[in-house]
């Protein structure tokens, strides 16, 4: 059993119930092989209490956990099999051959990132193929 991934991020905005500033709570996860994510609240001045969940990551979370936590990136060693990559990101980014080539240059280069969960998924899919992949988190320049 492959172990969960996540990250997590608390941030102040606006109650949807009187208005007041509340608490939130966002986390992204990588569960098994799945991506989930969940947004929940609790206002101190009313009680409305709120929680939200899906797949797809709403891009003001992934914004929010990208600026807390600093992109995570994709790093294959070299020298790799190119066309394995290139499956693996065709499949999983759901894109072109085009466009495979463009992910691929960076990929190779350190330069593809994302949220950790994101990443590690993508890592976990090329080691399944035979690529040697690992999700990273450069050191702060």
């Amino acid at each position: 059993m492959q172990q969960s991934v996540f990250e997590s991020v608390r941030y102040s905005a606006a109650c949807q119930g009187c208005g007041a500033e509340a608490e939130w709570q966002g986390v992204q996860a990588l569960v098994g092989d799945s991506l989930r994510w969940d947004v929940g609240s609790t206002c101190s001045a009313c009680g409305f209490a709120v929680a939200v969940c899906g797949r797809d990551l709403p891009d003001e979370l992934r914004g929010r956990l990208l600026s807390e936590h600093r992109p995570a990136a994709l790093q294959v060693p070299l020298p790799v099999q190119k066309t394995k990559v290139m499956r693996v990101l065709r499949a999983e980014l759901s894109i072109g051959l085009a466009d495979v080539k463009v992910v691929l240059e960076r990929v190779l280069a350190g330069a593809y990132a994302g949220t950790l969960p994101e990443i590690e998924r993508l890592a976990r899919r090329l080691r399944a193929a035979g690529v040697d992949a690992m999700a990273v988190r450069p050191a702060c320049v």
